[in-house]
């Protein structure tokens, strides 16, 4: 059977893979996203019932690559944050206005920014979309390109093969890559609520006992739900039934939004941390859950996968601008050491905070608030921890900074 033949196949067609494709479409480059479910399906991570934390570089992203329009009117502005622990003193407080932002990031429905992106994958004609198809295969040995043969029987090969099919990726496992593997044997619990006092563009992180309560200001004038508990209780928090689930929920968060009511449809998500011990391979990158597989607290996870695509995007740009192989172990190499410091410390504070705020020795829980009213009282620290989490620290992707991955690359940094 011939091969077909392409620039880059991409592996996964959930959020960060189609970011990438659409990264890339202006590119001279033929490009193939390989998915094994079929597009709508609530199956398929981009088109379920959740919403996404986008912080301020995602957004940033999404409107230079220009599908930020097909968003923002179902999108809810975060405009300041509040982070507390149930009981005691330590409050950290980030306001947007301080850093000459609109909002520090903004709250989508999953299936609203898949339906954007792949709006965009359909009307180019650089991108073929494999589906449903998955990769079993593949082989390295030929130096030129990756072969990769798909399970519906199609061999394709490569310049570069990117890895974004998530955390159990088949990528990774063929390319013989090991990963550090944290399951923290809980499940998020993901549902929405009416709030008796308007969020108005507030957003809340409160550590409680037994684990994180976020609440996001999210569409239609409702308020986005993630609850962190062990297994156990999660499951038993689920069974219960709608007036006994908010009990719970109200007692846990407090009543600064006064009570919490109307609750929605209820999903559950196991939570765990996957970390790839390394992200390139012979013709191949790992990117998004595929590479880092974060606990969601402080909403994390998305972000720094984007910031893979778009960082990844820029890379091969340069590479097509100067004639160069954009699949070389050079370029790779290039790739995995700009992406370190980044993957590295977003990874390292959210599993940092899980394990911080999950210990309750008194003098561990006295230290945590002080550094939380430290945090507050401090702008300098204030401001370390706003560059990090509106995704703006170190060397921001060129599409962060509203540039197009062909420009030249600029000398300054983060906008904030």
């Amino acid at each position: 059977m011939v091969a077909d033949s392409y620039d880059v196949i991409i592996a996964g067609g959930g959020m960060v893979g189609a970011s990438l494709a659409v990264a890339l479409a202006d590119l001279p480059l033929r490009v193939a996203m390989v998915e094994p479910i079929e597009l709508g399906s609530d199956a398929q991570p981009s088109f379920d019932e959740r919403t996404i934390a986008l912080n301020a570089a995602s957004q940033a992203i999404f409107e230079t690559l220009g599908v930020w329009p097909d968003m923002a009117a179902e999108a809810a502005a975060m405009r300041s944050i509040h982070i507390s622990d149930q009981g005691r003193f330590g409050v950290t407080r980030m306001h947007a206005e301080d850093y000459g932002l609109e909002a520090l990031g903004q709250v989508v429905p999953t299936r609203t920014v898949g339906r954007a992106l792949f709006t965009r994958i359909e009307a180019s004609e650089r991108i073929d979309f494999l589906c449903p198809a998955r990769v079993q295969a593949l082989s390295t040995d030929n130096a030129e390109q990756v072969q990769v043969a798909l399970d519906d029987g199609r061999q394709l090969v490569a310049r570069l093969l990117v890895g974004a099919d998530g955390g159990r990726s088949q990528v990774r496992q063929c390319l013989g890559i090991d990963a550090a593997i944290d399951d923290y044997q809980a499940k998020a619990i993901v549902s929405s609520v009416a709030s008796a006092k308007p969020m108005e563009g507030r957003a809340f992180e409160r550590f409680t006992a037994s684990g994180p309560i976020a609440l996001l200001p999210g569409p239609q004038h409702r308020t986005v739900v993630v609850w962190s508990q062990p297994s156990a209780r999660a499951d038993a928090l689920l069974a219960l039934d709608e007036e006994a689930f908010l009990a719970e929920l109200n007692a846990g968060f407090g009543r600064r939004l006064g009570a919490l009511s109307a609750l929605g449809r209820r999903q559950a998500y196991p939570l765990y941390r996957v970390l790839a011990q390394r992200i390139v391979g012979p013709r191949a990158v790992l990117i998004g859950n595929a590479a880092n597989h974060l606990h969601p607290v402080a909403g994390q996870g998305f972000n720094l996968g984007l910031r893979d695509a778009a960082t990844l995007a820029d890379m091969l740009a340069d590479a097509v601008a100067a004639g160069q192989d954009i699949g070389s172990g050079q370029r790779l190499s290039a790739y995995a050491q700009r992406r370190q410091a980044d993957r590295q410390a977003t990874a390292g504070m959210t599993h940092g905070l899980i394990r911080v705020f999950s210990n309750h020795t008194p003098v561990l829980r006295t230290g945590r608030n002080l550094g939380l009213l430290m945090t507050d009282l401090l702008p300098g620290l204030k401001r370390r921890m706003a560059v990090r989490s509106t995704g703006f620290a170190g060397r921001p992707p060129r599409l962060a900074r509203g540039l197009s991955v062909r420009s030249p690359e600029p000398q300054r940094g983060a906008p904030i």
